[in-house]
Order: C-alpha cells, then sequence, then structure tokens
C-alpha cells in the first residue's frame, strides 16, 4: 500500500476529473493527504491551467512526486516537462510505472483518463508512489538531459 505521512499533489482538466477523484478517495483511504490543484468539475478547461502550478511546485521542490491527468495524459505531460526539473511520464501499466520510477527517476505520473481503467490506474500510482530510483548509470543518463537543458544547445 501507499506509504502514509505524504502530501500528493494532484491535478486534471474535464477528460481527467473522474479519474482523479477516484484516485482521491483511495489516497485518503490509504492516509495520503491529497492537495487538489483542480480541475474541480467535468466542465470544459484548458489542461495548461491546471497543470503549470503542480509541475511549478515539482520543479520548485515543493513535493517530490506529483500525479496529472488529461484525457490522452499527453497534453499533460507536455505541460509539465517544461520545467527543468520535471520528469513526467506517461504510462499506460504497472511495468511502465515502475520502470519509469526505478530507471528515469519520474517525479510526476501523467494519466490518460479516458483511456484506462481506474483500478488499474491506482495500482499504477500505488507503485509510483512505492518505487526508488535506481540511480547509477541511470543516473547518468539524467544527468546528460539536465546538462543539455543547461547549455540552451540541441548539437
Amino acid at each position: 500500500m501507499v506509504q502514509s505521512e505524504r502530501v500528493i499533489p494532484i491535478s486534471c482538466d474535464h477528460g481527467g476529473f473522474a479519474l482523479k477523484e477516484f484516485l482521491k478517495s483511495r489516497l485518503a483511504a490509504s492516509g495520503i493527504e491529497v492537495l487538489d490543484y483542480g480541475t474541480f468539475s467535468e466542465e470544459s478547461v484548458d489542461y495548461p491551467d491546471f497543470i503549470h502550478p503542480l509541475a511549478r511546485a515539482i520543479n520548485e521542490g515543493t513535493y517530490p512526486l506529483g500525479v496529472i491527468i488529461c484525457g490522452s495524459g499527453n497534453g499533460a505531460q507536455m505541460t509539465a516537462n517544461k520545467y527543468p526539473n520535471v520528469r513526467a511520464a506517461l504510462c499506460w501499466d504497472v511495468e511502465q510505472t515502475v520502470l519509469t520510477r526505478q530507471h528515469n527517476n519520474a517525479n510526476i505520473l501523467s494519466l490518460p483518463g479516458r483511456f484506462i481503467d481506474f483500478e488499474i490506474a491506482w495500482e499504477m500510482v500505488d507503485a509510483f508512489l512505492n518505487t526508488s530510483f535506481e540511480g547509477g548509470r541511470h543516473q547518468q543518463r539524467i544527468d546528460k538531459i539536465t546538462q543539455l537543458l543547461n547549455t540552451n544547445t540541441h548539437g
């Protein structure tokens, strides 16, 4: 089960609202405090308005991990990955989720709210929160990404 004594930020657009509400209840039942960045209904909204604040908080180190959801998971992930300290991963199953924590040190899990079974999504969130980064050769690869961002070149 999910480790207790944590705060997990979560945000979504209208396409992820139902899944977000489901995950919030599961997290709360597991003793996890959830910080809900919205949206707060199924009314159509623009996903960047709700993903940017959460991604900014992860980028600044306010929280170590977060969960974002939009209809496909793509727009949310693309938005979050605009921040240099964010490694948002769009995942579709538990195995991908575990590997992205172990190998990529992903700090945001992006979920496709319209295309994933809610129980599988819960298993993914649980795995995401309870899987550690392996470091080693994987850290070297992440360092290369950061190095590229810091040089502002792509050559």
